[in-house]
C-alpha cells in the first residue's frame, strides 16, 4: 500500500477486497478524512437495473405525440443487505477509522434510522461522547408512499472527530445555499447566500443525472462535495472504505484530494473503474 508521500495531489487507490484486511495495513493518522456508507442492515437485498429506451415504431411504450419506445434492460446490480449481528460487523471498522484520522481528521458516518441509534451508542464508546460534532440529517423526497406511518425520507450521517476541540473544518469553503425566504435578510445577504445548517435538502441520483452509474445506493455528489469542503484540505487524503460507485473518489479528485478506495464487490470496482477512469489512479490489487 502506497504511504501518504507517494502519491501525486490528485491521485488516488482503488482496492478491490476485504476492507479490514485492507485498512490494517495503513499506518495510523493517515487519512484526513474518513466517509462511510456502510450497508443499513436493512434485512434486504438491494437491487438496481439499468434501463434505457429507443425509438421503436412497434415498442412498448408511447411518448410525446404519440411516438413509441422500447424498454431494453441491462444488467442487474446487487448486493446483500443483511447482518445477524450489525455490531460485530461495524465496530472493528469503526474502530480503525479513528486509528487512521490524523489529529484534526473527521469521521462521517452515514447511516439509517434502523441502526443510527445503535451506531451513535458505539461511536460515543469508540471516540468519546466530547468527540461528536454532528447528527447531519441529509432529507430528500422520492421513493415510495406508506399509507400506514410518516414516510421516510431522510438519512443520518454522524460526524465524529478524532480529536475534540483541534478538528479541521473550513466553513468558507463550503458552497453556500440560497435563503429560504431571501426577502428577510436584505438583498446582499440574499445575494451572498448562506452556509447549510445540519439539515441537507437535496434531491436523490437522478434518473437522467450525468452522476448515474446504476450502482445501488448511489449517492449524489453535492453531499460528498459539502463534505470534503469543510473537512479536509487541497492534497488532504480521503478514505471510503465502502466504496460502492465511487462516489468519493469523484468528488474528492475534482477538489484535489487524494483518495483510497475500498470495497470487496468486484461489480463496485467495475463501476468505479468507468467512472473515475485509469488516469492517476491505481486499482489494487
Amino acid at each position: 500500500m502506497s504511504g501518504p508521500d507517494d502519491l501525486p495531489p490528485d491521485a488516488g487507490e482503488v482496492v478491490l477486497g476485504d476492507n479490514l484486511d485492507v485498512l490494517t495495513g495503513f499506518p495510523d493518522g493517515s487519512f484526513q478524512l474518513v466517509y462511510i456508507d456502510p450497508p443499513f442492515n436493512t434485512g434486504a437485498r438491494r437491487t438496481r437495473r439499468a434501463m434505457s429506451v429507443r425509438a421503436d415504431p412497434d415498442g412498448d411504450r408511447t411518448g410525446f405525440a404519440g411516438r413509441r419506445y422500447r424498454t431494453e434492460l441491462g444488467e442487474t446490480r446487487a448486493y446483500a443487505d443483511t447482518f445477524a449481528d450489525y455490531r460485530s460487523f461495524i465496530e472493528p471498522r469503526l474502530r480503525e477509522a479513528r486509528r487512521l484520522l490524523t489529529a484534526s481528521g473527521t469521521l462521517y458516518f452515514h447511516i439509517d434510522q434502523r441502526e443510527s441509534h445503535y451506531c451513535k451508542v458505539l461511536l460515543d464508546e469508540i471516540f468519546g461522547r466530547d468527540a461528536f460534532l454532528n447528527e447531519i440529517i441529509w432529507a430528500y423526497d422520492f421513493g415510495g408512499r406508506a399509507r400506514d406511518r410518516w414516510p421516510a425520507k431522510h438519512d443520518t450521517i454522524l460526524v465524529y472527530v478524532r480529536t475534540p476541540g483541534a478538528h479541521f473544518f473550513d466553513q468558507d469553503a463550503i458552497d453556500r445555499i440560497p435563503y429560504l425566504a431571501p426577502g428577510l435578510v436584505g438583498p446582499e445577504k440574499a445575494a451572498r447566500g448562506k452556509l447549510p445548517t445540519d439539515v441537507w435538502w437535496q434531491t436523490i441520483v437522478g434518473t437522467n443525472s450525468r452522476e448515474k452509474t446504476g450502482y445501488p445506493t448511489q449517492k449524489p455528489e453535492a453531499i460528498l462535495r459539502r463534505i470534503v469542503q469543510a473537512s479536509s484540505r487541497p492534497g488532504d487524503r480521503v478514505l471510503d472504505f465502502f466504496a460502492g460507485s465511487g462516489t468519493t473518489g469523484a468528488v474528492a479528485r475534482a477538489l484535489g484530494r487524494r483518495f483510497v478506495l475500498v470495497d470487496d464487490n468486484p461489480d463496485a470496482v467495475a463501476v468505479i473503474r468507468r467512472r473515475l477512469g485509469e488516469d492517476g489512479v491505481a486499482y489494487l490489487p
